[in-house]
């Protein structure tokens, strides 16, 4: 049996496909006949199109992350782990990629989203893009399933890539003054977890009396300038190579109330109610508007968006710089494979997802519209 969205393997009897989140055993509709124009005419440019319909993908449009090599190797004797997950060669069986992926869409932006060693199911989920050129433009999109709630597992995934298409294309510039671009860029935000939200319930069931929820961070960097948009407790940290690391993002939780009016951040996180979160996404949220920002780097260092998985060991930035800057390595995905081992190590009571994009504004000098200037001065597509 195989997803008819993705054709990934799944088992039978699933709802969901693991792999993209489509749900299963359900007839997909055709697509309607396409609209012609009033008074169309077959000789008209567009033909029978509608008026309205996009003649080209805009160029400025990041593309998907590279699809997985078709061959998974077992981890631990390097043979081929077949479509049921058990190696062909020593019967080891593997485990979900949904308990564990990577996505690399650029050398220098890269993910990884772990089960955790203390939970028996991954309902943490990333998307990813990236331009190739290093620094031009990146999206990072973390969400984390709330794990009291049914199928989050599903919903997060979902969720996280809806989202990333609604920022495949650069943020706007508004009116040309910087409250306007703020304010066209916060509307794109609001649009991205409008659309996430959309997801997650589309993926739940309509009877289900503990419905999937989800916490959503992203960040997307664009040459020097960061923009962030958050709901729930997943974080993104800005990390210089040298000088003072920032928490961007603003946590929807009590403990971050409590934190607020004067409790220190020690006690506040420790506390019984430290990940009692008060903003999500779902068919029960009451507020899918995230809170907003921006910061204009001067310095390389690095993006990340993480869950509480990650920062529950890690809270301040300052310890969760110390973790990046201890790896000593240039390759994202190399950090990001020691921040979820660090983790693991550290209890890995949930999930974990770190996503990091190296950040160098002196390395690419993006032009209008995201797009990386040629040495002739003309922009090209980043």
């Amino acid at each position: 049996m195989t997803c008819p969205s993705c054709g990934t393997a799944v088992t039978e009897g699933a709802r969901f496909c693991e792999a993209c989140g489509a749900q299963l055993g359900t007839t997909v509709a055709a697509p309607a006949a396409p609209m012609t124009a009033p008074g169309g005419d077959a000789d008209h440019p567009l033909g029978d199109a509608p008026i309205s319909a996009p003649t080209r993908k805009p160029a400025s449009a990041l593309p998907d992350p590279p699809a997985p090599a078709g061959r998974r190797p077992c981890t631990e004797c390097g043979g081929e782990v077949g479509p049921d997950l058990y190696c062909l060669e020593c019967g080891t069986k593997a485990p979900s990629e949904r308990d564990h992926f990577e996505e690399q869409p650029a050398p220098w932006v890269a993910g990884v989203c772990d089960k955790a060693i203390g939970k028996s199911r991954n309902e943490d989920a990333m998307a990813l893009l990236a331009g190739q050129a290093p620094g031009s433009r990146a999206v990072l999109v973390v969400m984390d399933g709330v794990s009291n709630s049914i199928d989050s597992d599903v919903a997060s995934l979902a969720g996280a890539r809806a989202a990333r298409e609604v920022l495949r294309v650069p943020l706007p510039a508004g009116m040309g003054t910087p409250q306007g671009r703020d304010a066209a860029v916060a509307k794109v935000f609001a649009n991205a977890a409008a659309a996430a939200n959309t997801a997650i319930i589309a993926v739940t069931d309509p009877d289900s009396t503990n419905p999937a929820s989800a916490t959503f961070t992203t960040a997307v960097l664009e040459g020097a300038r960061i923009s962030w948009a958050n709901i729930g407790d997943s974080r993104t940290y800005w990390i210089p190579d040298a000088g003072t690391p920032v928490q961007l993002s603003v946590d929807d939780s009590v403990a971050q109330a409590q934190i607020a009016s004067g409790v220190p951040r020690e006690v506040a996180e420790n506390g019984p109610q430290a990940h009692a979160i008060t903003k999500w996404l779902g068919r029960d949220s009451e507020d899918f508007v995230p809170t907003v920002g921006s910061l204009e780097v001067t310095e390389p260092g690095w993006l990340l968006a993480c869950s509480d998985g990650l920062w529950n060991y890690a809270s301040t930035p300052e310890a969760i710089a110390e973790q990046v800057h201890a790896v000593g390595s240039t390759e994202p995905l190399t950090i990001a494979t020691a921040l979820v081992a660090f983790a693991n190590g550290a209890g890995g009571h949930d999930n974990i997802t770190a996503a990091l994009a190296r950040v160098d504004p002196g390395q690419t000098a993006l032009g209008q519209n995201g797009q990386t200037p040629t040495p002739g001065g003309e922009p090209s597509d980043g």
